[in-house]
């Protein structure tokens, strides 16, 4: 098995097709063609089903595509590792962030990151836990920062705490449940939520503890963005770190709606592999979130 090979597998699926990937590479079909049945041969399985449409992974080659990117992954660590060696500030990093912890801790961390790695190419993905999590376990992140998660993280992802933030609930300006002093008077509203779909979140936990049915869901959302425009223009409530309420495209739109029962609190941290070392520029980024967690007010209710 040849390292080309698995480069050439993770093209095909990338691409769609072995001509679109031939292309993508520089390199002919015959000769991608070839590279994927040798690889089939040797790993005596069918990796790929081939149609007029293009060609997609079979479930032996789904087992094969998780392992290639991990090690195509590592390879590019490598030579992250190495830059750093010969004294340049260079490398590339690519981190998963909760819409909260975007909002919190990215741009802090991002102004200490540069003091040093000025030259650094720094891709964000902006996504739930539940969603950046595979990406994690692949090495198609380097780390991610959100939320604690409730499901079982297995021996492949490692947690680290960094910071305990407050939630509150927001409505738009002038909603007319901006007087509500309970939670039941609420539960009838329309709300926006961030846990992936299926998952218990917050928002249903804080229902549960005060003995209400869950709340009627109109968006599950996985950016304070569209969430911010959403709540701004319509009757629907969301829980929110109160940061957010200050931020120059909130401010004047949205309202906190101060309740008596408790909201709760959203518990950040760092998922990152076990089985794997950050590279140098990846680790200094580790370093300007967890520097920057650790200097955020802790604000009381």
């Amino acid at each position: 098995m040849r390292l080309t090979q698995l480069r050439d597998f993770i093209a095909v699926i990338q691409a769609g097709s072995l001509r679109a990937a031939a292309r993508a590479l520089g390199i002919s079909q015959p000769a991608m063609t070839k590279s994927i049945r040798q690889l089939e041969e040797e790993l005596r399985v069918q990796l790929l089903l081939r149609s007029g449409r293009g060609a997609v992974a079979t479930r032996a080659g789904k087992a094969v595509l998780a392992r290639a990117c991990v090690v195509q992954a590592e390879l590019k660590n490598i030579e992250g590792d190495l830059e750093q060696l010969r004294g340049e500030r260079t490398g590339s990093v690519v981190i998963g962030v909760s819409p909260a912890a975007s909002i919190l801790l990215v741009p802090g961390a991002l102004a200490r990151f540069r003091r040093h790695y000025t030259d650094a190419r720094l891709r964000l993905v902006e996504g739930v836990s539940e969603f950046l999590l595979p990406m994690v376990r692949d090495a198609t992140l380097d780390f991610a920062v959100g939320p604690k998660s409730l499901a079982k993280l297995g021996a492949a992802i490692r947690f680290k705490p960094l910071y305990t933030a407050r939630l509150v609930i927001a409505g738009r300006r002038d909603h007319p449940l901006r007087g509500a002093k309970s939670l039941g008077e609420l539960a009838q509203a329309s709300w926006i939520g961030f846990a992936a779909p299926g998952q218990a979140g917050l928002l249903a936990r804080m229902f549960s503890s005060a003995g209400l049915p869950p709340p009627r869901m109109v968006v599950q959302c996985e950016s304070y963005t569209t969430a911010l425009a959403i709540l701004a223009s319509t009757d629907a409530l969301g829980i929110l770190v109160p940061q957010l309420l200050a931020e120059r495209n909130a401010h004047g739109f949205l309202q906190q709606i101060r309740i008596q029962d408790p909201v709760p609190d959203m518990h950040f941290g760092m998922f990152t592999r076990t089985d794997a070392p950050l590279t140098a520029a990846a680790a200094a980024m580790a370093e300007a979130v967890t520097a920057t967690a650790r200097g955020l007010p802790r604000t009381s209710r």
